[in-house]
């Protein structure tokens, strides 16, 4: 019988949880008014 690969069951949870809370972030930034984006956004101007 084949040894389970826990070390890939370990890296599948950890990337589907980095994924829920990327997702979670996302939401959370489009829930917010722009202000912090829109901050983010003339500093990439000023630099360019």
């Amino acid at each position: 019988m084949a040894k389970p690969n826990y070390s890939f069951d370990k890296r599948q949870r950890e990337l589907k949880k980095a994924k829920q809370q990327e997702e979670k972030r996302q939401k959370k930034l489009a829930s917010k008014p722009s202000e912090p984006a829109s901050g983010d956004q003339t500093k990439s101007s000023k630099d360019a």
